[in-house]
Order: structure tokens, then C-alpha cells, then sequence
């Protein structure tokens, strides 16, 4: 990293640990779950407190009372949604790594909110089937965090377990500029390209996305209302 990008990832940093600091600050639960996954070994790609407040606040003005999760990880963004729910409300997170998955459990329970939230194992693509078949949707909120070439079939699934009004996050979409590039022959860039342009063909759909920066590097997400 040259001078210049350290210099200019220093003052994104800067201004992250600012905004953080004042509005979404750490509490005990959420600092437990980020040392857990770092004590597992798992790769430190939580979104960051701002962006897991961001979520929050999104669930909480969609009203939203059930939460379909695609990537748990260690199970930060899920405490961050799952204390959007009210106390009848449901969250089901979907993993595939059995590890990451039962770090996740644990700091579920250790925030009091594995009454509300639930983490499934398995493949998404293999799990999110069963839910349709189990009736689990309509879910209100849905956001996308795992394998980025699987993002368009995630996003079909998503539209196959929302309703009309239901939200639908997706993070990781910027890939640090290359979605701009369609000439990329990286997965995760190509699977981003595909269903941004899938959520621009869908009339059912109405999409943008936004660029961000911060302590995560160059990167945004994309937000989708479902119409009908």
C-alpha cells in the first residue's frame, strides 16, 4: 500500500471510529462476539458497527418481525438485526461452515437472543429450499452476505421468500470499484455484476446501491424493495 492509500485509509478509519463512537457504540455482547470470532480464527469480514447500526435501523423502520440472514459468520450482523425484532419476532441465519456456524450459536445465546434467532447449516443454496418447503417466509427483511458468485441465486431466493414491501440488503458489492469493470473474470465480481443487473431487469424490483467507505476498505451494498 502506497503512502497515499494508507494516508487515505487512515482518515477513513478516523472518521469510522468518529460516527461509531457516537452512534453506534460497542456494548458488552457485541465486543463478546467479535472477540469470540477472532479467538476462532474466523476471518475478520463482520461488517463494521456503523453498518451493523445501518442494518438495524433498516429492520426497524421496515417494521420487520422476520429476518432471513444468507452468511452468519460469527454472528455480529445477526445480533445487530435480531435486536431490531420485537420479542415474538423471528430471525433464521444460514452458514455453511459448521465452526463459524456454533460461534455464532454461542454469542447468540450470550446476547439473550437465541429465543429470536436461529443459525442453520448447510449450504444456502441447499437450506433455502427446505425454508420455502417448511413455509418459514414471507420474510420481512433479507440481507445477503455470503459467496458473492451465488449472489444472483441468492437473490432469487429472496424473491421467492418475500413479500410485497419486504427489503433486501445486499453487502460486498462495490468489490473495491471492480464491479465497474465487466471485463473482471473474478467470481465474486461477476456474480455482483449479475445480480445487480438481474435487479434492474426485475419489474418486481426497485434497487439502488451505494458506494461506501470506512474501516472496511473501498465497498457499499446494493437495497431492493420488493413491489409485487
Amino acid at each position: 500500500m502506497s503512502q497515499e492509500e494508507q494516508e487515505r485509509q487512515a482518515r477513513w478509519n478516523a472518521v469510522d471510529h468518529y460516527f461509531t463512537d457516537h452512534l453506534a457504540p460497542a456494548d458488552e455482547a457485541l465486543s463478546t462476539a467479535l472477540a469470540a470470532s477472532d479467538a476462532a480464527g474466523l476471518p475478520a469480514i463482520a461488517v463494521a458497527p456503523n453498518q451493523g447500526k445501518l442494518l438495524h435501523l433498516l429492520a426497524g423502520v421496515q417494521g420487520a418481525r422476520t429476518v432471513l440472514e444468507i452468511g452468519t459468520l460469527g454472528g455480529y450482523s445477526t445480533i445487530w438485526l435480531a435486536r431490531a425484532l420485537p420479542g415474538d419476532g423471528r430471525l433464521i441465519s444460514l452458514e455453511y461452515d459448521p465452526a463459524h456456524a456454533e460461534v455464532a450459536r454461542a454469542n447468540l445465546v450470550h446476547a439473550g437472543l437465541d429465543g429470536i434467532a436461529e443459525v442453520r447449516t448447510g449450504a444456502a443454496l441447499d437450506t433455502l429450499p427446505v425454508l420455502l418447503a417448511e413455509g418459514a417466509g414471507p420474510f420481512d427483511f433479507v440481507f445477503i452476505d455470503a459467496d458473492k458468485q451465488n449472489n444472483p441465486h441468492y437473490l432469487e431466493w429472496a424473491l421467492k421468500l418475500t413479500r410485497p414491501g419486504s427489503l433486501i440488503v445486499v453487502d460486498n458489492v462495490v468489490r473495491n470499484g471492480a464491479v465497474a469493470d465487466p471485463g473482471s473474470t473474478d467470481p465474486g465480481v461477476m456474480g455482483t455484476r449479475r445480480m445487480i443487473e438481474a435487479m434492474a431487469e426485475n419489474p418486481r424490483l426497485s434497487a439502488t446501491a451505494v458506494q461506501t467507505v470506512g474501516t472496511k476498505g473501498y465497498d457499499g451494498f446494493a437495497l431492493a424493495r420488493v413491489l409485487a
